[in-house]
């Protein structure tokens, strides 16, 4: 009896700790790695929350139009790790934004690098998620 509650006891563990990796999805899930895009615009909000850090920017278009994209990159961790803070894309912050377009057309992107006013750039992607690497962007 006790080697049946034991196995039970595992199994449920370790189902509860597989439920965090199905919240989690690859590039290939959600982004096009066919239709990059290149945002400029004012930061309007940073959300730096697991599993993935979102930032928010207010793009004007052509027609002047106001248009909010989200914009996904790596882990908070991850970034943090790169130099990315909070503070370094504060709210009102005007940044360029490559990355890669939903698949279902909406205004949400997977961000490759930010490139901030001084001109620093910041690698926004996280690595082994099966969005195209950094070698393979145009020159």
């Amino acid at each position: 009896m006790k080697t049946k509650l034991t196995v039970a006891v595992v199994t449920g563990g370790l189902l509860l700790a597989a439920v965090p990796a199905w919240a989690h999805h690859a590039f290939a899930a959600e982004f096009d790695s066919k239709k990059p895009v290149h945002l400029t615009g004012l930061v309007s909000k940073v959300e730096l929350i697991n599993p993935h850090a979102w930032i928010h920017i207010e793009v004007t278009g052509p027609d002047g139009k106001v248009i909010s994209w989200m914009v996904e990159a790596g882990s908070p961790n991850v970034l943090l790790r790169r130099g990315f803070t909070k503070a370094s894309v504060a709210s009102g912050t005007q940044v360029v934004v490559e990355g890669y377009q939903a698949k279902d057309g909406s205004n949400r992107a997977n961000g490759r690098d930010i490139t901030l006013p001084d001109g620093k750039k910041l690698f926004l992607g996280s690595s082994g998620t099966g969005a195209p690497y950094e070698s393979n962007k145009e020159k």
